[in-house]
């Protein structure tokens, strides 16, 4: 059973979700490729945004020095950052002077690149700046999380989450967006495909462009 939410905000307020992309979203994606393919051909990263700006890649809990040869497989959890303060933010970058001090800890491929990608799902973390650069792209394209997730993250949010909303869809049908109760209904373990974006207040500006903002 799954349901989808869509979310219009107004401007400033996509925040309400980054604490939903710090735990972990799954997003679609077609798998068994590497993750510099992955976020660069199919999220249309720019490749000196992710040499750059994430200096810290987790897979499946694992540091990661080189995005061109760590396979990304069917329901891996793949964690970006960018830099982290103190020694331990120098330990985890990626091919950093103290990459070898992990040694132990490091991703060690136990899979090759496919030779045809096929359709499947990652878990997504994003961290620190990460957040309000990357995640609003991710948000607007559509993640899935449950139930109970999405109503512990509204739970936690801090302000009146029916004043900030401008408009709200459940499976394509407008729900009123001063009665957010509705939202209560939906089961714990439910699938949620959640869509958000703020009201457009200038020109929209493109997952690339995003993703290439420095």
């Amino acid at each position: 059973m799954s349901t989808s939410l869509a979310f219009v905000l107004k401007p400033d307020h996509l925040a309400v979700f980054f604490p939903l992309l710090q735990q972990g979203v799954r997003v679609e994606a077609r798998v068994g490729c590497d993750i510099q393919s992955l976020l660069c051909d199919q999220f249309e990263m720019a490749p000196d945004y992710l040499a750059d700006r994430i200096t810290t890649i987790f897979i499946n809990g694992k540091p990661v020095d080189d995005a061109a040869s760590a396979v990304v497989t069917d329901g891996a959890t793949l964690a970006l950052s960018a830099a982290m303060p103190g020694l331990v933010g120098a330990t985890l970058r990626k091919a950093g002077r103290l990459a070898s001090f992990r040694n132990t800890i490091s991703h060690r491929n136990e899979a090759t690149p496919a030779a045809t990608c096929e359709d499947g799902f990652i878990t997504l973390k994003l961290f620190n700046m990460l957040l309000p650069e990357m995640g609003p792209s991710y948000l607007a394209h559509g993640v899935w999380t449950r139930g109970r997730e999405l109503q512990a993250c509204l739970a936690g949010y801090p302000h009146d989450l029916a004043a900030v909303l401008v408009r709200l869809e459940q499976d394509g049908h407008a729900l009123d967006p001063t009665k957010v109760s509705p939202l209560e209904a939906i089961a714990p373990g439910e699938e949620v495909r959640l869509q958000a974006t703020c009201e457009t207040v200038g020109p929209e500006i493109s997952m690339e462009e995003a993703f290439g903002h420095q």
